[in-house]
């Protein structure tokens, strides 16, 4: 089974494949490449209504859980921009510490996954988080469904509607905004200095 995207029909005869370069390596030394159909990795495509989920929703989703996010916020210097922000999340690998039986996830199981350090000399208004955190729980709940028809692996799960509706209709996650850390005075200046590996280390400690 190919993508049709990779295959082409140079004459009535003859058929080019594109291959990756990870693939095209493993099949010249003999090995089945890992992401191959026959290693049953093959995840499909998911429907057009999916291609705008975001990462947030996709780990409500996420039967297990290996990553821990941390977000740094940066507040705009320009009096005149007061909600305007800048930063970025680095996604830190971690032991397989949670696999459920029953999803969506709970708003205080994705708090314990993320920890957000907020530097500003102002409050950190929760909307803002919204444009970073966005969860929708009617796209989250027919992403769900979708997947307990389509994916061998949300075959046993059972869904809550209860812990759905936990979640707001087009917001971010219930509780995150209490668990904000900001930091000012000497805590500020000495982020805004070091180089990122070190900062999502002070970020980390600071936020448990």
């Amino acid at each position: 089974m190919f993508s049709s995207d990779g295959v082409t029909y140079t004459t009535s005869q003859s058929v080019s494949l594109r291959v990756c370069t990870e693939c095209y390596r493993s099949l010249g030394n003999t090995k089945i490449p890992r992401c191959a159909i026959a290693n049953k990795l093959y995840r499909g495509c998911l429907p057009s209504q999916f291609h705008d989920l975001t990462w947030v929703e996709e780990m409500v989703c996420a039967v297990y859980r290996n990553t821990v996010h941390v977000t740094q916020l940066y507040q705009s210097s320009d009096p005149a921009q007061p909600m305007v922000f800048h930063g970025n999340t680095c996604a830190h690998e971690s032991d397989v510490v949670s696999t459920v039986r029953v999803l969506p996830r709970t708003p205080a199981d994705i708090n314990g996954m993320i920890s957000v350090v907020f530097l500003g000399p102002n409050k950190l208004d929760p909307h803002s988080l919204r444009t970073i955190f966005r969860v929708r729980k009617r796209v989250v709940w027919n992403f769900l469904l979708w997947l307990c028809t389509h994916n061998r692996l949300y075959q046993n799960i059972t869904l809550d509607g209860d812990v759905m509706d936990l979640y707001p209709e087009d917001g971010t996650v219930p509780g995150l905004a209490e668990r904000v850390r900001r930091l000012q005075g000497s805590w500020s200046i000495l982020l805004s200095r070091l180089p990122h590996q070190q900062m999502y280390l002070v970020a980390i400690l600071h936020s448990l």
